[in-house]
C-alpha cells in the first residue's frame, strides 16, 4: 500500500478524482495500546467496525489477540492474519449453517445468545459439544447512546434468569453480556448495566465466568464530545466493586469505533457548489452512510492545495455524486466561506464503518486507498499525555 506523510502531500502528488480512503497505522496502534493498559480485563475488537486487513493487522501488531466476529466471513478475514486468533461469535442470531462451519471448520468455541430458541441451535449445531463458552446477553438502557441496539439484541431480565439457569447446563464456561449502544455518550451506562447483571447473579445464584461489558466506548465528533475514555473505565471499575463478589469473573469489553475511528478518514472533491450546499464525489452510498443516517457530523477541513482560503467560515450540507436525493449530509460541515468546484477537503471519523456500508450503488465506488502518517483531525488520545502507549 503506498504511504504518504499527510494527506496535502496524497492530493498534491495524486490529485485524485475518486474518494481516497486514508488509514493511519499510529492512530489504531495508540488507542488500542491505551485500552489495554488501562481497562480492566481483556479487549475484543469488533470486526464488524473495520475488517480492511491493514487495520487489523495494526491491531494484532498492537496486542489484541482476540476477535469479536459476527459473521463467517469475518471469521475467514481474521483466521487469514493468524489462525490461532480467537474469535468470538457474538452475534445473537446466527444460522444453524454458520454454527456448525464455525464450530467444526474454524474451532470457534465462543457463541453468544439471547433465547432458548438459539441456545438450541447451537446445542444441536454442534452436535451437544461440551467444551462451549456461552454468553447470554441482557438488554440494558441504551439512553445514552446515538444507536439504539436494544430493540434488536438482548433478552430482558426477567427472561435471562431462565435462560442464564438454562445456558449455564450446557456450557463450559457462561457469560453475561450487555450493550449500552453504539457511541455512548455518559459512562453511566456501563455502571446500569452492570447493575442489571448483578440482579441477576443475585436471583439465579449463578456466578457467570465472564461479564463482557460490551461496546459502545465513544470517538469525539464536532457535536459528539464525550468524557475521557478513562472516566467509563472508571466506572465500569465502579460498577464491578458494586457487586461485591468474593472473586470477580473475568472482565472483557469489545470496542470498535473507540479503537479505529481516529484512524480513518476520506478525500472528497468538489463537484458542483450551489450557494451553502456543496456536492461531493462521495455520500451516503459510499463512505459516508453515517452522515446521512443517523447524521454524525464528520470533522471537516479544506485542502489548501497552495491556494488562498477565506478566514470566513460557513456552515454546508452536502450531497453525494448518486442520481438520488437520499444521498444527502446535513452536517452542519464548517469549512472555508470561499470553497469552490474542484477543491478537496478531508473528512474524519471514518475509521468506523466508512469502508463496510460501502455499496456501488449508481456505479459510484472507489478503490484507492493509502496510508498516511499525519494526525487525526480530532483525537481522544493526546500524544504527548500519552507516549508510554505509542510503539515506534
Amino acid at each position: 500500500m503506498q504511504k504518504f506523510k499527510s494527506v496535502d502531500e496524497l492530493v498534491n502528488q495524486l490529485k485524485p478524482t475518486e474518494p481516497v480512503y486514508c488509514i493511519r497505522k499510529k492512530s489504531i496502534q495508540l488507542a488500542s495500546k491505551f485500552f489495554q493498559s488501562k481497562f480492566p480485563g481483556k479487549v475484543l475488537y469488533a470486526v464488524k467496525t473495520n475488517p480492511h486487513p491493514i487495520v487489523l493487522k495494526a491491531l494484532l501488531e498492537s496486542g489484541i489477540t482476540n476477535y469479536d466476529v459476527a459473521s463467517i466471513k469475518e471469521i475467514e478475514t481474521v483466521k487469514q492474519l493468524n489462525p490461532n486468533i480467537k474469535c468470538s461469535y457474538m452475534h445473537t442470531v446466527k444460522s444453524r449453517e454458520s454454527i456448525k462451519e464455525a464450530y467444526f471448520k474454524h474451532n470457534i468455541k465462543t457463541f453468544a445468545l439471547d433465547t432458548k430458541d438459539e441456545l438450541i441451535k447451537i446445542i444441536e449445531s454442534t452436535n451437544q459439544a461440551k467444551d462451549l463458552e456461552l454468553f447470554v446477553r441482557v438488554s440494558v438502557s441504551n439512553e445514552h447512546a446515538e444507536i439504539d441496539l436494544s430493540k434488536k439484541f438482548g433478552a430482558l431480565t426477567s427472561e435471562a434468569i431462565g435462560l442464564l439457569r438454562l445456558t449455564k447446563q450446557y456450557a463450559r464456561k457462561i457469560g453475561l453480556s450487555f450493550h449500552v449502544g453504539s457511541q455512548c455518550m455518559h459512562p453511566i451506562s456501563y455502571a446500569k448495566g452492570i447493575s442489571e447483571i448483578g440482579n441477576i447473579i443475585k436471583k439465579t445464584k449463578i456466578i457467570p465466568d465472564v461479564i463482557n461489558v460490551g461496546g459502545g466506548f465513544p470517538t469525539i465528533y464536532p457535536d459528539l464530545v464525550p468524557q475521557t475514555m478513562q472516566s467509563y473505565f472508571d466506572e465500569i471499575k465502579k460498577g464491578l466493586k458494586n457487586l461485591k463478589l468474593e472473586k470477580l469473573p473475568e472482565i472483557i469489553c469489545e470496542p470498535g469505533r473507540a479503537l479505529v475511528a481516529e484512524s480513518g478518514s476520506t478525500i472528497v472533491r468538489v463537484n458542483l457548489r450551489k450557494k451553502q450546499k456543496l456536492y461531493i464525489n462521495d455520500g451516503t452510498y459510499g463512505t459516508l452512510f453515517d452522515a446521512g443516517t443517523p447524521n454524525i457530523v464528520y470533522p471537516s477541513k479544506i485542502i489548501t492545495n497552495g491556494r488562498i482560503i477565506s478566514k470566513k467560515l460557513t456552515s454546508f450540507d452536502f450531497y453525494g455524486p448518486t442520481c438520488d436525493s437520499m444521498d444527502y449530509m446535513k452536517g452542519p460541515f464548517i469549512l472555508p466561506n470561499n470553497i469552490k468546484e474542484n477543491d478537496y477537503i478531508e473528512l474524519g471519523q471514518l475509521g468506523a464503518y466508512g469502508l463496510t456500508f460501502r455499496t456501488q450503488f449508481n456505479g459510484f465506488y472507489s478503490e484507492q486507498i493509502f496510508e498516511v502518517e499525519d494526525d487525526p483531525i480530532m483525537t481522544m488520545y493526546n500524544k504527548e499525555a500519552m507516549k508510554e502507549f505509542l510503539v515506534a
